[in-house]
């Protein structure tokens, strides 16, 4: 038997760490490939994390309740001791790991996955729609001919690739540390740091080094308020997250927010004569993806290491919702293919997922544009924090009857208030103003915009 031991991974949220929640196996248990041995919990979501190997457990790392470090050890599995025979690389073709669940990470990686969780052990009978040569297994020989390979960087995730690529690194020269060779970003900042040690000049004078604060006990008093201290609530993976987060947002964006106030009556109108149909926020978002076609450079992100503004051929709708957990912002993947019925559809769904914590890493981190509907907290207006790395953020308050003047006459209509914060570098108060104008037009008057959509 083989120990092998299978490191946290990378969960593709850009993440450093997560919450070992409830053990799916225990010290003893065979295992299969692919199969889920733990439940972990992100800053945003529930994980459940499969084995890349079979075989019987052997050590479980973390306790449950533990917060665990990607790339630290998870799990040790005993496997099958390796065959004698040994692989004699084809000169044809580029030499590779051994490991099988290192190859199919190759495989998900080559076909653009950045989902490092699906495909450690896919079956051996799903096809990859490529074909490969066929090694030969011999017996090794007592010598072999030097053959000059090249190794074939073994990365599942995309945030590595994007960290080596910003240091200047190439991930072909990188020596992983997890599975089967593969390189994760503890590899990467390992790199830098060498890098810096070997480049950098000796300071004219020592750097200090600030040294952690000191444990405060609850009950202290506070030396600026000359208040005691009722309790101390230490912040979670997920509230440290979005704290870096926003925090991010705040120092990297230079945004800016504009307002407008819209008479909704028609467009309540519309939903209360369909109750059975697509809810008002469905109808927004339809307004919004309008919006986005008008004005596409709203849909997109800064490069900021190229100096370009890049923009999306097709719009993944971020949708802010409350959870027990904090606030997420969970993505309608493709929601420009959608009509507004499927847009409803999709809406209810990912805000179920996000309130019962079974968000996909592809809905947490692929959003393009957010739409923020607080009006259901039941308040008039907000200045919105722009998710990173997206440009705009877009909010809707809540639709109270309000006086309004219609054709010089004062009456009571439906009105709502939409805060829009943009990114000042991807365009000026223009476009941000013909944006808003395109969805508030669209909401006061919907049945003329519906039928030109």
């Amino acid at each position: 038997m083989t120990a092998r031991t299978f490191d946290l991974p990378d969960l593709g949220e850009g993440l450093t760490e997560a919450e070992v929640v409830r053990w799916l196996v225990a010290v003893g248990d065979t295992v299969a490939l692919d199969q889920p041995i733990v439940e972990v919990e992100t800053a945003k979501s529930l994980v459940e994390v499969p084995s890349p190997f079979a075989g019987t457990v052997g050590v479980l790392h973390g306790a449950e309740g533990e917060v665990m470090e990607v790339g630290r050890p998870l799990i040790t599995v005993e496997t099958e001791a390796p065959s004698a025979e040994a692989r004699v690389p084809d000169p044809a073709v580029p030499e590779t790991t051994e490991d099988p669940a290192g190859e199919r990470y190759r495989e998900e990686e080559r076909a653009g996955s950045g989902n490092v969780l699906i495909g450690y052990g896919t079956s051996e009978g799903s096809p990859s729609g490529r074909r490969r040569r066929p090694r030969v297994r011999v017996t090794v020989p007592e010598a072999r001919p030097s053959v000059e390979t090249r190794r074939v960087p073994l990365v599942t995730s995309p945030l590595v690739r994007q960290m080596a690529r910003e240091a200047g690194l190439r991930v072909g020269d990188l020596q992983g540390s997890g599975p089967g060779g593969l390189v994760t970003r503890r590899d990467v900042r390992s790199a830098i740091e060498a890098a810096g040690a070997n480049t950098a000049p000796a300071p004219s004078a020592p750097i200090a080094v600030p040294s952690p604060p000191s444990p405060v006990e609850p009950g202290a008093v506070d030396a600026r308020t000359g208040l005691t201290e009722s309790r101390r609530v230490p912040m979670g993976a997920f509230r440290r997250t979005m704290a870096a987060s926003l925090s991010r947002s705040r120092s990297e964006i230079p945004e800016a927010t504009v307002w407008v106030d819209v008479d909704a009556t028609e467009l309540v109108r519309l939903r209360e004569a369909n109750p059975e149909g697509p809810g008002l926020l469905a109808h927004v978002a339809r307004f919004v993806l309008a919006g986005l076609r008008a004005h596409p450079e709203l849909n997109g992100l800064v490069d900021a290491e190229r100096s370009e503004l890049v923009q999306y051929d097709g719009v993944n709708l971020g949708l802010a919702v409350q959870t027990e957990r904090g606030l997420v912002a969970p993505a309608v993947m493709g929601a420009h293919r959608m009509t507004t019925a499927e847009l409803d559809t999709a809406i209810r769904e990912v805000t179920r997922r996000a309130r019962e914590g079974g968000l996909s890493s592809e809905q947490m981190t692929g959003g393009t544009f957010t739409l923020n509907n607080y009006g259901s907290l039941r308040v008039d207006g907000s200045a919105a924090i722009i998710n990173h790395p997206q440009v705009a953020i877009l909010g809707l308050g809540r639709i109270i009857d309000r006086p309004w003047v219609v054709d010089g006459e004062l009456t009571v209509r439906k009105i709502t208030q939409l805060s829009f914060a943009f990114d000042h570098r991807v365009c000026d108060g223009g476009t941000a103003a013909g944006f808003m104008r395109v969805v508030a037009d669209a909401m006061e008057d919907p049945g003329r915009a519906i039928a030109h959509l």
